[in-house]
């Protein structure tokens, strides 16, 4: 048993006044000393948060005491360490940025239990597509899955041409919690795509309870861990050092802060470099102390948990006094 806890989880279902929850939100996780980034929006919401493992439990009572996020599902995972240094509860417009035209409380692909999507890996009738960005399927990934070259999700437009000629096979989309194949798999009914399916609660999930069979490589995060180990059964490298070209699973964000790329770079060539991807980014006055992990905090000047709380209610105050000399 590891001292702390990593909880990963998302809910799409309706939030009327996305404002005043997610300042509720934001005061129970400073009261109970929580950790993480979480997302509130009026079509749900999102979160990632990390502390002790009564911390947790707390945490997760708390969401679950409200009705309206009763069927939530968590994913835990034990840690070394608190797995953030800061707490963000940000309101933003969708849980996951989009902007695809679905709503996936009306439609969205066959929800797949762990057990169930390993079943079909052996379906020769089976396409298996990678919904998240290239940094991330570029450490790991689910054998013979198609990937896009994709940056985020709202480019899945331009690449669904891609599979076109797939629409009469049986599509399973996945990423690493579940989020972002809800609209994924959603956009591909739109498009035409016939049986589509979806893993349930994402790479996370099934390295939990399937042992991760078939995933490669490591599963990227989005805490200061950067990478977690998945697949317990028949584990392998794919990805290789951006700098050497040997086998390397260790994810780094650029230490050039203009840069900031997401690579992976061993731990040789990431001293050698001071967490560099190029001689440029080396050299670069922006450049940041390397610390040997390649995660970096951003500076904030005496941060305080409550920090966020009162600089978002001191936003709402501009803008309803804003609103109020419009109108006057």
């Amino acid at each position: 048993m590891k001292p702390y806890r990593v909880i990963l989880y998302y809910y799409y279902t309706p939030i009327a006044n996305p404002d005043a929850y997610r300042d509720e939100h934001h005061l129970f996780c400073v009261e109970n000393g929580l950790l993480g980034r979480i997302i509130v929006a009026p079509e749900g919401l999102n979160g990632t948060v990390s502390g002790t493992p009564e911390q947790c439990e707390a945490y997760m009572d708390y969401v679950r005491s409200d009705a309206r996020f009763a069927g939530v599902q968590f994913k835990v995972e034990e840690h070394d360490n608190v797995a953030f240094q800061k707490l963000h509860v940000r309101v933003k417009d969708e849980i996951v940025n989009s902007d695809l035209p679905v709503n996936p409380l009306e439609r969205t692909g066959k929800h797949l239990e762990p057990a169930d999507f390993k079943a079909m890996l052996n379906d020769p009738d089976v396409v298996l597509v990678d919904m998240r960005s290239d940094y991330e399927h570029e450490v790991g990934k689910f054998k013979g899955a198609i990937t896009f070259d994709m940056h985020n999700l709202r480019e899945l437009p331009d690449h669904v041409h891609e599979i076109s000629h797939l629409k009469d096979k049986k599509v399973i989309t996945y990423c690493t919690g579940g989020i972002k194949c809800e609209k994924a798999s959603a956009y591909l009914l739109d498009q035409g795509f016939k049986d589509v399916y979806q893993l349930h609660g994402g790479i996370i999930r099934y390295g939990l309870e399937e042992g991760g069979e078939n995933f490669d490589g490591k599963c990227y995060v989005f805490d200061n861990r950067i990478t977690v180990d998945v697949n317990k059964v028949n584990p392998t490298v794919i990805s290789k050092c951006h700098i050497c070209e040997e086998p390397c699973d260790r994810m780094v964000n650029c230490a050039n802060a203009e840069c900031n790329n997401h690579l992976p770079i061993c731990e040789k060539c990431g001293w050698e470099m001071e967490g560099a991807c190029s001689a440029e980014c080396k050299s670069h006055p922006g450049k940041r102390v390397y610390d040997g992990t390649g995660y970096y905090v951003v500076n904030s000047n005496h941060y305080q948990p409550l920090q966020g709380l009162k600089s978002q209610q001191k936003n709402i105050k501009k803008m309803k006094l804003a609103l109020k000399t419009e109108s006057a």
